[in-house]
């Protein structure tokens, strides 16, 4: 496991409870900089919640949030999504009756003001980006298709698309190969290791081949806590981890 690198985001005592139920437990996590991080565990055991706090749709009870070495966790959603921190929800959120370029423009486009939109858009450094960005995702031949003709990989695509089109330090992604087909996930997973180094990805997925495909470190959690943290095959052979996933198929059903 590489623990030299500089950490990025770091969560300390991390706690939630939705009316007296403890969904994050005291939770310790550093991810560092560049880094490709897989978050994994049995149904209920936080991973999506830890998402929402990073990211501020959910707030801490207790403990403390860093990004870039500072506190997070009183900003609002937008001002996180504007310190670099973006996410991908299991549910694709495209514009459905635009096209796949109309999509990545207003993806781009990270100002609020009107004005500025209008002069800005259409600049050859603005199509020069948005081509490179679709080419990336394997959206090149697409990019006059409206996303609502899309098949459900290519959507997902989409949506990862326009997340990189704000070019965010760090991605957060819930269950991105969820209704996939095989080589949907083959090439999603080709993708993600392209993306390693540039931007730091927590991933939150129950594949465990494609977990296997794309991660340098699994942080397993159970039960709110983490329970295991390592490679591929220390966290598999992991007896604590064995016994978390007993009555769930195994962890290779994770």
């Amino acid at each position: 496991m590489n623990t030299s690198r500089e950490p990025l985001l770091s969560l300390r005592e991390a706690t939630v409870s939705f009316q007296g139920f403890i969904a994050v437990d005291h939770l310790d996590l550093d991810v560092g900089k560049g880094e490709l991080r897989c978050l994994i565990g049995p149904n209920g055991a936080g991973k999506t919640t830890t998402l929402d706090l990073i990211c501020g749709k959910s707030r801490i009870t207790s403990g403390e949030i860093s990004f870039k070495g500072v506190p997070i966790h009183a900003l609002k959603e937008f001002q996180i999504a504007r310190a670099g921190i973006g996410r991908k929800f299991q549910v694709p959120s495209v514009f459905r009756q635009l096209t796949v370029r109309e999509n990545l423009s207003i993806g781009q486009s990270r100002a609020t003001g009107v004005l500025h939109n209008l002069l800005k858009f259409g600049s050859n450094d603005d199509r020069s980006r948005l081509e490179e960005i679709a080419v990336l995702v394997g959206l090149r031949d697409e990019m006059e298709t409206l996303a609502a003709h899309l098949s459900h990989g290519q959507t997902q695509w989409l949506e990862i698309a326009l997340i990189l089109a704000q070019d965010p330090a760090l991605i957060l992604m819930d269950e991105p190969t969820a209704g996939m087909t095989a080589h949907e996930t083959a090439k999603t997973a080709t993708l993600f290791n392209r993306l390693r180094g540039k931007h730091t990805l927590i991933v939150v997925e129950h594949d465990m081949g494609f977990v296997r495909d794309i991660a340098e470190t699994i942080s397993v959690m159970h039960q709110g806590r983490l329970l295991a943290q390592g490679t591929t095959d220390e966290v598999a052979n992991d007896p604590r981890v064995r016994e978390a996933y007993l009555g769930s198929g195994g962890i290779g059903h994770a």
